[in-house]
C-alpha cells in the first residue's frame, strides 16, 4: 500500500471478496467509522463487527468510482462514490449507490485508514426533504 490509490484498491478488493483479514490491514487499531449500518464505532475490532460483518456478506460486485485523492505529508484523504448489488431482507437483489471517504494516516511507511465514512446516497424524495428552493442571484 504505498499510494492512497493502492490503499482504496486493496480495500476495494477486500470488501469485494468479503476478506475481513485484509480489510483490517487497511485500517489502523484506533481507527474510527461512520457506515451504512453503524451509526459511529471506534476500534477496528467494532469496525468489523458492528459494520463490515453486517454488511460485507450481503455485498456483490462492490466498486469504487474514480476517486478524488488529496495528500500531504503523511496524511492523506479519499473521496468517491460506490456502488454494489445486495441481498435484501426478503432475499431479492437490489442496487446499492454511494459515496464514501477515507482520512489515511502514513504510519511505520504503511497507508492505514483512521476514519471512514461510508454511507449511501441520500434519499432525495421530495415528500421527505420537499421541492429545493429557486436559486437566488446572490
Amino acid at each position: 500500500m504505498s499510494t492512497p490509490a493502492q490503499w482504496l484498491r486493496e480495500f476495494e478488493a477486500a470488501c469485494r471478496g468479503c476478506d475481513f483479514d485484509a480489510g483490517r490491514r487497511c485500517f489502523a487499531a484506533d481507527a474510527v467509522a461512520f457506515g451504512t449500518f453503524a451509526r459511529a464505532v471506534s476500534g477496528l475490532d467494532n469496525i468489523e463487527r458492528e459494520q463490515w460483518r453486517q454488511v460485507w456478506p450481503r455485498t456483490r460486485n462492490f466498486t469504487v468510482e474514480p476517486p478524488v485523492i488529496g495528500e500531504g505529508g503523511d496524511i492523506a484523504w479519499v473521496a468517491a462514490s460506490w456502488s454494489s448489488d445486495a441481498t435484501a431482507p426478503d432475499g431479492g437483489d437490489f442496487k446499492r449507490e454511494g459515496r464514501a471517504t477515507f482520512v489515511l494516516a502514513r504510519r511505520e511507511g504503511v497507508w492505514q485508514c483512521v476514519h471512514s465514512h461510508v454511507s449511501m446516497l441520500p434519499s432525495q424524495s421530495t415528500t421527505v426533504h420537499g421541492r429545493p428552493a429557486p436559486a437566488t442571484g446572490r
